[in-house]
């Protein structure tokens, strides 16, 4: 059973239920206590109008009873019936019955007899001198309040099935778009939902569907261009390799096998950089470090300490995944020192009580405010022509972006005032000051 059809379901037995209580309600506070007060009226009504003809004179009889029938619909008779039947009565009867029995001691059956095709119930009244049958007309009943009941119960139930199914198309039509939405983004067609309508938790779902979609497609993306660089990569050292080898067959000089092993150096560092693109997905556990003692030793370890100073306070110290900041700004300096070689490098680090900045300043070239964005995705670089020794693989700044989205810091390249990029990397927990 699908979810509509069981939530049509289960929504349809709750509402008749309600019903069905609100009616039971209905018949035992106001109808039966209605039908009781009408039935012991008319009862007796029925009872002084026997007593009150016994009592009257032969000559007076005739208009009493021609009063009855005009203003209170009810007959007299002293005859017994001629062809009566006992055939199914009203439920009021039994209140009927039952008022009657109250006020001649005992409960007296209604017979039925059709006159001019109108059917008539007579009850057997005893008098003083003789028993007077006293009838009244079907229609003298009015309105049924049984049927009405159960007419009304029939009309909620298809009320209650139409408002059910409403409410389960309600949750299951958003459904169907997310599960259409998920196909598609298998398909890689995927259209963002727009929930704007859709009940809270739905749009809460939605708006996670989206984000999940989106960071789908953005590695889909990443994937296609990593291959894509990758294979474009490799495809240069493997064609000199080959025609090394090819070379080697004829006359080895030391000349080739020493290219060799530069090639070889560079598909390993590639793959290397690329394995630290993969490993930045992992989520390091924190420890409390000094930033001033992390800045000053990824200065000693560069080829080039010699151009590159610390901003920082001695004394600030944080709770943070060291190792994965250490790659972070070894990438930040090494981007730095490749495509701004002529100037100073600053390591700076600003902290107040709600972030810690730490940045790489340079005063290089600088980069196009229109590109600041795409050279952080994978093999991304200024220039096209993907030379090593106009650039590196292209995934340095890529790296920093992967390890600050699983840390939670924030990565920005910010143009300086006269020339460079200031690469800050934000991190926002408390660290400690003393």
């Amino acid at each position: 059973m699908s979810l509509a059809k069981r939530n049509t379901l289960l929504l349809t037995l709750a509402l008749f239920f309600v019903e069905l209580v609100v009616a039971a309600a209905l018949v035992k506070y106001l109808l039966l206590p209605v039908a009781q007060g009408s039935a012991d009226d008319l009862a007796s009504l029925m009872v002084l109008s026997a007593q009150t003809w016994s009592e009257l004179p032969d000559d007076k009889q005739p208009a009493f009873e021609k009063e009855l029938i005009e203003h209170h619909a009810i007959a007299l008779r002293v005859e017994p019936l001629a062809n009566p039947t006992s055939s199914w009565r009203p439920p009021y009867f039994t209140f009927l019955e039952q008022a009657l029995a109250a006020r001649i001691g005992h409960a007296p059956s209604f017979l039925a007899d059709t006159t001019n095709h109108q059917t008539w119930y007579w009850a057997s009244i005893p008098s003083k001198h003789q028993t007077i049958y006293v009838g009244i007309p079907k229609e003298r009943i009015g309105i049924q309040p049984l049927s009405a009941i159960i007419v009304l119960l029939l009309i909620g139930l298809l009320v209650a099935v139409l408002l059910a199914h409403l409410l389960a198309k309600s949750i299951t039509l958003p459904l169907a778009k997310l599960d259409l939405a998920a196909q598609q983004l298998g398909q890689g067609e995927y259209r963002e939902l727009h929930p704007n309508a859709w009940p809270k938790e739905l749009r809460e779902l939605a708006d996670r569907f989206n984000t999940m979609a989106r960071q789908v497609q953005r590695l889909l993306t990443a994937r296609t261009t990593i291959l894509a660089g990758i294979s474009h990569d490799l495809r240069t050292p493997l064609a000199r390799m080959r025609l090394a080898l090819e070379l080697l067959k004829e006359s080895p000089t030391p000349k080739l096998i020493t290219r060799l092993e530069t090639d070889i150096n560079e598909m390993n560092q590639l793959i290397g950089t690329i394995l630290d693109l993969a490993r930045g997905l992992d989520k390091e556990h924190l420890s409390r470090i000094n930033v001033y003692q992390l800045l000053t030793e990824l200065i000693e370890q560069s080829e080039a300490h010699e151009c590159i100073s610390v901003d920082c306070s001695p004394n600030i110290e944080i709770s943070l995944p060291a190792l994965s900041l250490r790659r972070a700004l070894s990438n930040l300096i090494e981007n730095a020192l490749r495509y701004a070689p002529i100037g100073k490098i600053n390591l700076v680090c600003k902290y107040d009580e709600k972030i810690c900045r730490i940045g790489v300043l340079d005063q290089g070239p600088g980069i196009p405010p229109e590109k600041i964005e795409s050279v952080f995705l994978p093999f991304e670089r200024i220039e096209g022509s993907r030379s090593s020794s106009t650039g590196g693989a292209g995934l340095g700044l890529a790296i920093v972006r992967e390890l600050a989205n699983v840390h939670g810091w924030h990565v920005k390249l910010e143009p300086r005032n006269g020339g460079g990029i200031a690469a800050w990397i934000e991190i926002f927990p408390k660290p400690k000051t003393f």
